[in-house]
């Protein structure tokens, strides 16, 4: 028996949108006659589940790298070792004591390596602590969790143990933590009565720096030195605000905090700073009152202060609740001044 529904298969053939043998499914019915096409419309799940997060991770690149990094590394240490081993040996074939004075100039410098490497790795362990620290107080804040931001801040009280500067403030922040307080009143108080000294002298550090790239940049006459001065001062606020703040690192800790920064940047926006800046220190009359030479000094000097900032917030151990952080206006009023400061400086001294 032949099912009166089976149609013969239809040839391909091509339809105009405005076309009037092309029917929607919404108007007509779903089974079009011959000649005709229908267009049915797909609904798609908004809610529809995503793939796993996997499908879009690019995979992880061959190891034959880390095995080369591994070999030449065996590879350099054993030489060394069968150099220092064959000059021991030499020493003792001249005389015994040579041969005993290179056995204790060996272990001396396998004792300072193992302490330079303990170091390098507690530095690491702390910026990673304050890392964290800095991430469990936002989340403390953005939750109003006051058991999360008791436990946290007993952590920002333990890096402060051993400062004496910060003794006043922890003695009222502890009796903050007794009291019943939220989450984020919590760490408004800390910010204000722990870290308030710390943030002003951080200013401070970033306005010095910033000042010293700005006078140095408009009097020197070569690029180099402008390049140094700025390297120099770059690498001295990310140290000093580090040690500020507790972290203290070593070289190792020194590079990953350095991304971290320059991270910070390129997420706000720093790095695209010399048209905006430019417009800035125009925008306040500059071109007007200082010579070129000078206002390429107060911009590198902006830039420099950029870049202390991103390096507060990095090194921090708190998130800014209370306040909004330095911003550059903070520190463009006083590049201004002493810019102009200079400038009527060498001029009263051209004028006599």
């Amino acid at each position: 028996m032949t099912d009166t529904n089976t149609r013969p298969p239809r040839k391909p053939a091509a339809f105009r949108l405005d076309d009037s043998k092309v029917q929607l499914s919404g108007d007509h019915a779903e089974n079009p006659s011959a000649g005709h096409a229908l267009v049915t419309e797909e609904v798609l799940d908004e809610e529809a589940p995503r793939l796993p997060r996997s499908a879009s991770t690019p995979k992880s690149g061959s190891s034959f790298g880390k095995w080369l990094l591994v070999g030449l590394s065996g590879l350099v240490s054993l030489s060394i070792g069968l150099a220092v081993d064959s000059l021991i040996r030499d020493l003792f074939s001249r005389t015994d004591w040579l041969g005993w004075l290179g056995v204790a100039l060996a272990a001396t410098a396998v004792a300072g390596l193992i302490g330079l490497t303990a170091r390098e790795l507690a530095g690491v362990l702390r910026l990673k602590r304050i890392d964290d620290l800095r991430e469990r107080l936002q989340a403390a804040a953005d939750t109003d969790d006051a058991q999360k931001a008791q436990e946290s801040l007993k952590d920002l009280l333990a890096i402060y143990q051993d400062r004496p500067e910060t003794a006043l403030g922890r003695k009222t922040l502890s009796g903050h933590m007794r009291e019943i307080i939220d989450g984020k009143d919590l760490v408004m108080l800390a910010e204000r009565d722990l870290l308030q000294s710390l943030d002003q002298e951080a200013r401070k550090i970033v306005m010095n720096s910033a000042k010293r790239v700005s006078i140095v940049t408009a009097v020197s006459p070569r690029a180099l030195v402008d390049l140094l001065m700025v390297l120099f001062e770059n690498v001295r606020i990310i140290r000093r605000l580090s040690t500020l703040y507790g972290g203290r690192p070593g070289t190792l800790g020194f590079i990953r905090l350095a991304k971290h920064v320059l991270a910070h940047l390129a997420v706000t926006g720093g790095m695209a700073a010399g048209d905006s800046l430019a417009s800035q220190v125009l925008g306040h009359g500059v071109a007007a009152r200082l010579s070129a030479r000078l206002g390429e000094g107060v911009i590198n000097g902006i830039l420099t202060a950029r870049i202390g900032i991103a390096a507060i917030a990095v090194c921090r151990p708190a998130p800014f609740i209370a306040t909004k952080g330095p911003s550059v206006s903070d520190f463009m009023g006083e590049l201004l001044s002493s810019a102009e400061a200079e400038t009527e400086s060498k001029n009263g001294k051209t004028s006599s």
